[in-house]
């Protein structure tokens, strides 16, 4: 017997600031089986504000922010990748990973990787989307744990969270906000997916907790009309594949709540990168604010250099999937995709940013005036925006940017002191004090360089 769902919500309105609610007590209330009152709670409980917890009882959510423990992602849960190997053995068989499946699998890898490296549309039939899901799923999964984590730090991320999930593609990003957050987080997560990645995204979205409430649109981002407000619009490696994507990005920053924030996610690759990084300087002209990883620290500056830049953290071990197309390949390593690299963007539209700092040129130097600096030693303020750029038996180097730069600048690390080692130690994003660097013009990369050497100081300023 189907239970009165007005009657329902009006009886947990009215309980659940006096006690947990039990569906077996509900169920007295509302004249129906407990088993058939926990499901339409479940359904409900978005709407209502409630978490379930492991008794089987509802409780109203806790908004105060997370607070999540994390460290790093090594590896792609095996629960998941057993779901999606299932969608392989349904479509292909148990012998997915070879012959004709194989190498059909392969090649759509190939293409998917071709077309990306030269900047061609990418078209989603299921085949396509399987092959996606066997490259990227995993190190999506990871990259967007590490933005997540910059923006709970800071208290960012509500516990009663509604999140827009837009090209969410075969649900690398759903499934690593789903682990990135405790168990008791409510979340309202909503997916917009118009191709068949969808068919991958959906039954993947099953394997998520009951406190993680999904629904998918199968709808463009441009046709999609989003009904009412986001705490988190999360727009992972979509983009660039858009041909306006500042109209998109714009379209996302109208539907975040006051508070909320917009993760715009995007591969590390030079075009990629620096389309991203164009998108958010135009979205800035259009009223948003960078909350990070970049930085505006001079009031009234902002940076016109190339802005290619990118995280790069601990490598995903590729679960066994993956490993199962590449031993069967003639080069394997062309499967394997274990490296985490990525760029983003978090964009909010109430004024707020990560570090508030208003620099002026009593204290420090200005990087957009670099050129009047050159050849001499300077104090600088920056964030660090990138892991060592430079080959194995080189000198690090690392991109730095105070937010006024017209021209790419990177600090070069040729003595590592303890008086300095805070420039290798320190985090992507890291706030950082530099003493005494040395300010050169490298004419072979056109770009600027700070020596920090033996005579260099490099204090982590936040």
């Amino acid at each position: 017997m189907p239970v009165d769902r007005e009657r329902l919500r009006d009886t947990a309105k009215y309980l659940r600031g006096v006690r947990p609610l039990d569906p077996e007590e509900l169920s007295d209330y509302v004249e129906a089986d407990h088993r058939v009152v926990t499901l339409a709670l479940r359904d409900e409980a978005a709407d209502l504000g409630l978490i379930e917890r492991e008794d089987g009882t509802f409780v109203p959510a806790d908004d105060a922010p997370v607070t999540p423990r994390f460290d790093a992602v090594t590896e792609f849960p095996d629960g998941y990748a057993f779901a999606f190997e299932d969608l392989l053995f349904d479509e292909y068989g148990r012998n997915w990973q070879k012959g004709d499946s194989g190498k059909q699998l392969r090649e759509a890898i190939r293409r998917l990787k071709e077309n990306y490296y030269r900047q061609h549309p990418v078209e989603y039939d299921y085949e396509a989307a399987l092959g996606y899901g066997i490259y990227h799923l995993p190190d999506y999964y990871a990259a967007v744990q590490y933005p997540l984590d910059y923006l709970a730090r800071d208290g960012r991320i509500p516990g009663d969270l509604r999140v827009l999930d837009v090209g969410a593609g075969v649900g690398g990003p759903a499934l690593g906000l789903h682990d990135y957050l405790p168990d008791d987080t409510l979340v309202d997560y909503h997916a917009v997916e118009p191709s068949a990645a969808a068919d991958v995204l959906d039954p993947l979205l099953d394997e998520t907790g009951p406190n993680f409430h999904t629904r998918i649109t199968r709808e463009r981002i441009e046709e999609f009309d989003p009904d009412g407000e986001y705490d988190l619009v999360m727009a992972c490696s979509v983009l660039s594949e858009l041909d306006d994507p500042v109209a998109a990005g714009e379209k996302l920053i109208n539907v975040l709540a006051d508070d909320g924030t917009l993760l715009a996610l995007a591969p590390a690759d030079r075009n990629t990168s620096i389309g991203l990084r164009e998108t958010e300087r135009e979205l800035e002209d259009r009223g948003a604010t960078v909350y990070g990883p970049t930085v505006r620290f001079w009031p009234g500056e902002r940076p016109t250099d190339t802005g290619w830049s990118f995280d790069h953290r601990p490598d995903i071990e590729p679960p066994g999937f993956q490993r199962r197309i590449a031993e069967n390949a003639p080069r394997p390593s062309e499967f394997l995709n274990e490296t985490v690299k990525f760029s983003y963007s978090l964009l909010r539209t109430d004024g707020e940013r990560r570090y508030d700092i208003a620099l002026d040129e009593s204290r420090v130097a200005k990087l957009a005036d670099a050129d009047s600096y050159v050849p001499n030693r300077v104090n600088l303020l920056v964030a660090k925006l990138s892991a060592n750029l430079a080959d194995e038996n080189a000198n690090p180097v690392y991109k730095i940017s105070d937010g006024s730069e017209t021209t790419d600048i990177y600090a070069v690390h040729v003595k590592e002191d303890a008086l300095n080692a805070a420039l290798a130690r320190a985090p992507y994003g890291s706030v950082l004090s530099i003493e005494e660097g040395l300010l050169l013009w490298n004419d072979d990369e056109a770009a600027y360089n700070v020596v920090v050497d033996e005579d260099t100081v490099v204090d982590r300023a936040r």
